[in-house]
């Protein structure tokens, strides 16, 4: 999974170039801020600066101002610094820097709509990554992906909802991070009286987007549930549409052992696993409601 959390209504371009940045977030959070961006590159100064000196040169050898041989040393002393000047750069490659500089100001741009989940502290961290995955399981179910879910919605809820726990959990983790320090030096009774309510806001806080995670985590189950008797229908049916290979083959070699009572029961198995499909798709439906606000 990627590092950085973005908001759902960034645009998808921006977006996944937000969730690229995280080596340049870190050199963010610790106070990296790139260079000016220059005006001219290195080399037009140095082209113009070697045109202009030969053309001086020339203007000076035209007049007959300089002999033969002090023109070739002229020619030699100005050449070997021209070469110098044209071909041998003093600027870092830019590439690089360029890319660093967009994402720079993209990551200005968006702030606030995005999660370096380096930020959040340890039971934070734990919290989102438990979301994150049962996230996961429901998108890259087969159920969802052949429709059999709400699929539609899937795709705006559940990165709505991942986007809404992380972002709470930042500012809970920030603020936890502070109230840590702050209580860390030691408190009067008076600011203790104080601290105290407050410290058990922040375990509510979390309480209630620990509920929010463990609602998508039983919507996941569900779903799991259903990909499971899902498969298992299909394998059914696979087996189902075969049989009359089985009985030609049981019938021309005279194997009686495969009598009638094994289809009957690959039958009703059938059936079993489609009410059991259907069940689970209805926990799966009804675990979904209670995720909507």
């Amino acid at each position: 999974m990627a590092d950085v959390v973005v908001d759902p209504g960034v645009p998808p371009e921006d977006a996944q170039l937000l969730r690229e940045s995280r080596q340049v977030l870190i050199k963010m959070r610790h106070g990296w801020v790139p260079e000016p961006q220059r005006a001219a590159s290195g080399l037009r100064p140095r082209l113009h600066a070697a045109v202009g000196a030969v053309m001086s040169l020339g203007v000076v050898a035209g007049a007959g101002l300089l002999g033969r041989g002090l023109l070739m040393l002229a020619v030699i002393l100005l050449g070997i610094p021209l070469l110098v000047m044209l071909f041998v750069r003093d600027d870092p490659p830019g590439d690089e820097m360029e890319f660093e500089r967009e994402v720079y100001e993209q990551l200005r741009w968006y702030e606030g709509r995005y999660v370096l989940t380096d930020d959040l502290d340890e039971s934070a961290a734990r919290l989102l990554a438990r979301a994150r995955q049962a996230v996961a399981t429901v998108s890259g179910s087969r159920v969802n992906a052949d429709g059999l879910l709400d699929d539609v919605r899937n795709a705006v809820m559940l990165p709505a909802q991942e986007w809404e726990i992380a972002r709470l959990l930042a500012k809970l983790s920030a603020l936890r991070g502070k109230h840590r320090e702050t209580v860390s030096h030691g408190l009067t009774p008076e600011v203790e009286a104080v601290a105290a309510p407050l410290a058990r806001a922040l375990d509510n806080s979390e309480d209630a987007v620990l509920a929010r995670v463990e609602a998508l985590e039983r919507y996941a189950a569900n779903v799991t549930d259903a990909e499971r008797a899902y498969l298992a229908h299909h394998q059914i049916e696979e087996l189902r549409g075969r049989v009359h290979q089985y009985e030609e083959l049981v019938a021309e070699t005279g194997a009686d052992g495969f009598a009638l009572p094994e289809l009957e029961r690959l039958a009703q198995d059938a059936d079993r696993l489609d009410q059991a499909l259907r069940r689970s798709l209805s926990s799966a439906h009804e675990a979904f409601r209670h995720l909507e606000p």
